[in-house]
């Protein structure tokens, strides 16, 4: 990446809204500002998982202020991401409808496994190189990331719904602290914890790091006080749990190195960081520097082929857990990617990067777009569709897997049923591109694409054209009767398709 240029990363964590903002110097990134708000989004959400119009408020004026300091930004210079708080929030859409809006740049919901595989890279970015084996915690306000890996690839990723925000609520709730209290929260942490336990055994890693939320304010407190910088030890744990209960209530503490937020959430916070010691046999916890906006931040430097090769992966496991035909797969693929690149053709309002991406993605539909094949012959493109709604895939977001559940679900069949947004070109290309290869591989064959041009509509028109040379329709007659079956499928929408022949086609 270019010397000089500008990159900003912002995370929209359960608790707090932060914003990073540097700049390139010979590779390096050089922080040059870092704005932080407590939000507390977490505690917005009522009974029915909504975001109370409150929380929604505070977030949007964050956001509007975070906005005003991006403006100049081009789209390819920031990255935000939203974790477990809007995972959660059923009423999401209309959030993220005004605050993308407000803060000027589209904002990504991620999986609980893609923010644990981000927190590990921007953790692992900020050590010394090396071969160690880490096991790295983050515990934010909603949930609680635990990967293991080496050196700078992440190989376990697990995301656990325990949060200081949501313990604090549960067993803090007037926030009073006892001795009880806390027994039942570690206890409570512990049970949800259990679950993974077996995956992060103590002779599975050389070193423990914790990053952000709880494990920063736990080791500013600690280093305040005179504990060894940079590090927590189980003696740490058990003196500041002794300051806590001395104080009895939240609003009493006073503790060197503790900041007014987090006095509200240091109940739970702390009794899952003890939980995790204990189940995980810690002895010792080195704070890290760097977090999910260090891990933006490295894809946003000319590291987008990692997170490429990240989701190609993904693709490549859910084909393979689901026994998709492989083969047919990778022909579909070829004959979409030459549709589309005749779709794009006379395209000048997108760069060859823009190509390359809806390309990427139309072959990852086409890889998946008969997974719920094993499920329904019948109905298998419905069944694909809710497998990507609903997986963890490394490397994507949630609005990038809806994308892919769109083509897989609108491959076949009728396209009222897609509840997509025709107005996005790009998408349209890539779901007739999609759409024109399986019917034209229907014989699960290579088919003689010879003399076949799919065309985009011109000005002023809504209609696409596939012109096919003379004779094709009677050589390949259900081929012709299929695209004449397709002819019809577009007229529900607000585009048009025809078939055309054209007698000096080679």
């Amino acid at each position: 990446m270019q010397n000089g240029t500008r990159l900003a990363a912002v995370d929209l964590g359960s608790n707090s809204f932060r914003l990073e903002i540097g700049r390139i110097d010979h590779g390096q990134f050089h922080r040059l500002e870092y704005l932080k708000e407590t939000v507390r989004q977490g505690n917005g959400l009522d009974e029915d998982r909504r975001l109370t119009p409150e929380a929604m408020q505070r977030g949007w004026d964050c956001l509007a202020r975070f906005g005003e300091r991006l403006a100049g930004f081009k789209n390819h210079e920031v990255r935000a991401v939203a974790t477990q708080t809007l995972r959660e929030a059923r009423n999401r859409e209309e959030f993220l409808l005004r605050g993308n809006s407000v803060l000027g740049f589209p904002i990504d919901v991620i999986s609980g496994r893609e923010e644990a595989r981000l927190i590990y890279q921007g953790v692992a970015q900020g050590l010394p190189p090396g071969q160690e084996r880490r096991l790295v915690l983050d515990i934010g306000g909603r949930s609680t990331e635990l990967i293991l890996g080496q050196g700078l690839t992440p190989l376990r990723m697990e995301s656990c719904r325990v949060g200081s925000i949501t313990w604090s609520n549960r067993y803090f709730p007037d926030q009073q602290f006892s001795k009880q209290a806390f027994r039942m929260a570690e206890i409570g942490a512990k049970a949800v914890l259990d679950e993974v336990l077996n995956a992060y055994p103590r002779d599975g890693w050389d070193f423990a790091y914790g990053s952000a939320g709880t494990v920063g304010a736990v080791g500013d407190v600690l280093g305040a006080a005179g504990w060894p910088t940079e590090s927590i030890s189980q003696a740490g744990l058990d003196w500041l749990l002794d300051k806590v209960l001395s104080a009895q209530s939240a609003d009493k503490i006073r503790i060197a190195g503790m900041k007014d937020d987090r006095r509200a959430i240091i109940g739970g916070g702390l009794s899952i960081l003890r939980a995790l010691f204990d189940l995980l046999q810690i002895d010792e916890m080195r704070v890290a520097s760097g977090g999910l906006r260090h891990g933006l931040l490295c894809e946003l430097m000319g590291q987008d082929h990692e997170q490429t090769d990240v989701r190609a992966k993904s693709v490549e496991r859910l084909a393979a857990k689901f026994g998709s035909d492989t083969t047919h797969g990778q022909r579909v693929a070829r004959v979409a990617t030459l549709l589309l690149t005749q779709l794009r053709a006379g395209s000048t309002a997108h760069t060859t990067m823009d190509f390359e991406r809806l390309h990427r993605k139309l072959v990852w539909a086409a890889t998946l777009h008969e997974i719920g094949s094993h499920i329904s012959h019948s109905d298998y493109h419905k069944h694909g569709a809710y497998i990507l709604d609903q997986s963890d895939a490394l490397g994507f977001t949630q609005s990038e897997l809806h994308k892919l559940s769109l083509l897989v679900l609108g491959h076949r069949g009728k396209l009222r049923k897609l509840e997509a947004d025709f107005t996005d070109t790009p998408f349209v290309h890539q779901l007739l591109a999609l759409r024109l290869a399986v019917i034209l591989c229907h014989a699960r064959r290579d088919p003689v694409t010879i003399g076949l041009f799919l065309s985009a509509p011109r000005k002023a028109s809504n209609t696409f054209e596939l012109q096919h040379a003379t004779g094709w329709d009677r050589t390949f007659p259900q081929s012709a009767h299929l695209l004449r079956e397709e002819v019809l499928a577009w007229q529900k929408t607000p585009w048009a398709f025809e078939l055309r022949e054209q007698s000096n086609a080679t």
